[in-house]
């Protein structure tokens, strides 16, 4: 009996929920649609890798990922991945600026774009911001695309650690319920 129990324990253990990045769904509750201001609600969201930004829209939208000249200029004909269908999930997989778009003409003219930038998991203390890295002069000419604006200083920090605390909780839980169960 005291071998089934370890063995038990070990495998929920193992099965124990991990913590995986913060969902972003576009736009909130509105969802990717033409009237929405999407500088102020990405201003107030810390992209982070691994996370997933979710775009919710009618049949009349889209989202295209775009490069920054394109989103400058409201550009779909360069698109570097095109979706379709309602509900769209994208994985934040690099640190960087992304910049999406809606494709249909007119769209993004009136504001129906969204540039964000993803930071690496962060290693330094919640509440600060990463100084930008120093640029030596260059002999280049100035056509150089100007670095995206830095992130917001608060972090996503807190919902990681309340999503992380709830599935360690669920996961002593279910070992709790399981091992009652088979002792009694």
């Amino acid at each position: 009996m005291a071998m089934q129990a370890v063995a038990l324990l070990i495998t929920l253990l193992l099965a124990t929920p991990v913590v995986y990045g913060a969902q972003h769904i576009v736009g909130g509750s509105s969802g990717w649609v033409q009237s929405g201001d999407y500088s102020t609600w990405a201003a107030g969201e810390t992209f982070t890798v691994d996370d997933t930004l979710v775009f919710n829209y009618g049949s009349s939208h889209g989202v295209d990922q775009v490069s920054q000249t394109d989103y400058t200029n409201c550009n779909a004909g360069n698109a570097i991945q095109s979706y379709q269908g309602g509900s769209t999930t994208i994985k934040l997989s690099n640190p960087g600026p992304m910049y999406f778009m809606c494709p249909t003409i007119g769209h993004c003219a009136g504001g129906m774009k969204l540039a964000v930038n993803v930071v690496a998991a962060s290693t330094t203390p919640s509440g600060t911001t990463p100084s930008p890295p120093s640029t030596a002069p260059t002999t280049t000419p100035s056509t150089t695309v100007p670095p995206p604006p830095p992130p917001p200083a608060h972090s996503g920090a807190a919902t990681i650690s309340c999503s992380m605390i709830s599935n360690l909780v669920f996961g002593f839980l279910l070992l709790l319920a399981t091992m009652f169960a088979y002792m009694g």
